[in-house]
C-alpha cells in the first residue's frame, strides 16, 4: 500500500477499497459504495484509488476480504435492453 494512505482513517470518512474480488479482479471501491472501477493489475487500481482521494478527500485501505462487485461483470442476455453507444 501506498506511504500516502493514512493507516487509521477517521472512521465517519471516506474510504476507498481496493481489493480483489472473487474472480481476481482488481476493484475500487467506496465506502458508501457509489464508486466503483474494475482494473486489470493492482498498480492501475491503485492509480484510480489515489486520483479519487484527492478528489473526495477520502483515505485508501487494502480490503482484507474479497470485494463483491456493486456493477455485475456477468453478460448481458438477449431478453435485456441495452444501449447501442455509451452516453
Amino acid at each position: 500500500m501506498s506511504s500516502d494512505a493514512n493507516p487509521e482513517p477517521d472512521p465517519s470518512g471516506f474510504i476507498i477499497y481496493v481489493g480483489q474480488d472473487q474472480a481476481g479482479h482488481w476493484l475500487v471501491q467506496d465506502s458508501a459504495r457509489n464508486l466503483e472501477g474494475r482494473f486489470v493489475s493492482y498498480s492501475a487500481a491503485m492509480s484510480y484509488a489515489k486520483a479519487e482521494r484527492h478528489i473526495y478527500h477520502g483515505t485508501i485501505e487494502l480490503a482484507s476480504l474479497p470485494l463483491t462487485p456493486i456493477v455485475p461483470f456477468t453478460p448481458v442476455q438477449t431478453d435485456e435492453h441495452v444501449l447501442r453507444r455509451a452516453a
